[in-house]
């Protein structure tokens, strides 16, 4: 039932990150969420026996599930880490990392083979894990992700308050104590092991409810802290489209009135109406930027336009103001005596 809540929860974070697909040039995160994400459905009981059956019935199955989650563990951790912080010692650190990985990977197919595990089982650990080769194996996967997701919690944690936007100071809270849970995961799967193998198993049967429940916020606080960056920005997205879109409306008149004697530069509104994929924001920024260069060539045309005409361009400017900036262009400075320096 845990893993299916898990499961569940992690492939809602993947769904968040889809329609961001296209926009998004680091696609680690969707990697990492989608890998992890089978691993905890092959997980699923009804899945791991199906599965497993067609593998021969020898577990198979869970080494593929456990490859999966140190390999999602690793992508969802540069992804983090490359968010935090921009430097060059992010990549320096992904590639040691990729190492690192191919070695636990190693490591866990040696000590699986070493497992006599001759039929299915769905609790794995709980059947086969008084074997020495089956705590190696366990512990060898689980100390990885302590390890990373220590170093990426502390990496959240430090970085949170150079965040620009809240929401992103916010996820960056979330995603640490999501970490910090993880780590309470792993530190209850190795107490867990040593305690199978000093039989110890009333003992290792109550540390499991602290694993369950730490699976669990793990995996809540993780994908609520990554799925809310998308989210708002998709949602600041359609805001500033929403008004971008009065904007072009109230800036029509301006438009047309300044440019009209200037028809070899005009935008074709009407072509523009039609086109969906012609964004408010990039229909407004065009038509500015032609008022612009018109009141440059010509300044006595700012004595034509009014006091609701000058607000209209200033709002335009400041919602454009960095984009403008960023085009090597500087918002021009109006005024009702002609002034058009920009």
């Amino acid at each position: 039932m845990i893993q299916d809540i898990a499961a569940a929860v992690i492939w809602c974070l993947a769904l968040c990150l889809l329609p961001d697909l296209k926009r998004r040039k680091d696609k680690s995160i969707l990697v990492a969420a989608l890998t992890i994400a089978t691993a905890l459905t092959l997980n699923v009981d009804s899945i791991y026996i199906a599965g497993d059956h067609v593998l021969g019935s020898r577990n198979l199955l869970d080494l593929i599930a456990n490859i999966f989650m140190v390999v999602g563990i690793y992508f969802l951790s540069r992804a983090i880490l490359r968010a935090a912080d921009v430097s060059e010692t992010v990549d320096i650190h992904s590639r040691a990392g990729l190492s690192v990985l191919g070695i636990v990977v190693v490591a866990l197919i040696v000590s699986f083979s070493l497992v006599d595990a001759p039929r299915t089982s769905t609790a794995f650990m709980r059947d086969f894990g008084s074997q020495w080769p089956a705590a190696v194996y366990s512990s060898v996967q689980f100390l990885y992700i302590g390890v990373v997701v220590a170093i990426t919690g502390f990496t959240c944690f430090r970085f949170r308050g150079e965040m620009a936007r809240p929401y992103f100071r916010v996820a960056f809270v979330l995603i640490g104590l999501g970490c910090a849970l993880a780590v309470v995961l792993v530190l209850a799967v190795l107490g867990m092991n040593i305690l199978h193998l000093l039989g110890e198993l009333e003992a290792m049967t109550r540390l499991s409810y602290v694993y369950d429940a730490a699976l669990v916020g793990a995996m809540v606080f993780l994908c609520v802290g990554l799925a809310l960056p998308p989210v708002a920005r998709r949602l600041e997205r359609r805001s500033d489209a929403r008004a971008a879109a009065v904007l072009v409306e109230r800036l029509f008149g301006v438009w047309d009135r300044i440019t009209s004697e200037r028809s070899e530069i005009r935008l074709d509104l009407a072509q523009t109406t039609i086109d969906r994929h012609d964004a408010p924001q990039r229909r407004l920024h065009r038509m500015l930027v032609e008022i612009q260069d018109a009141l440059f060539v010509d300044p006595h045309l700012a004595q034509s336009l009014s006091q609701n005409d000058l607000d209209v361009l200033r709002e335009a400017e400041q919602h454009l103001g960095t984009r403008l900036a960023a085009m090597g262009r500087r918002p021009l400075r109006l005024s009702r005596e002609g002034d058009t320096t920009p």
